[in-house]
């Protein structure tokens, strides 16, 4: 950047969002550590295949227009 263009130049602007933000994280330095522990509570799970199989093969095929017609476990369908 050259001499005359760094004269001029406009600090970066940053958002009222991005400032809270900032302002939160200093007043609450264990706060990104909060947050990952929330997450690993609600999200970060192992995954279990075997049961993941399971539900999937358990899983009954919906109608495909589930109001009024009868399920085939019902017997007949009406018209």
């Amino acid at each position: 950047m050259s001499k005359l263009l760094r004269i001029f130049r406009r600090p970066d602007y940053q958002s009222e969002v991005t400032q809270f933000i900032e302002q939160l994280k200093e007043q609450k330095p264990d706060l990104e550590a909060q947050q990952r522990a929330g997450r690993a509570i609600w999200w970060d799970k192992r995954v279990d295949r075997d049961q993941q199989q399971e539900w999937r093969q358990a899983r009954v095929r919906q109608n495909a227009y589930v109001y009024g017609s009868a399920s085939p476990a019902e017997g007949d369908r009406q018209s």
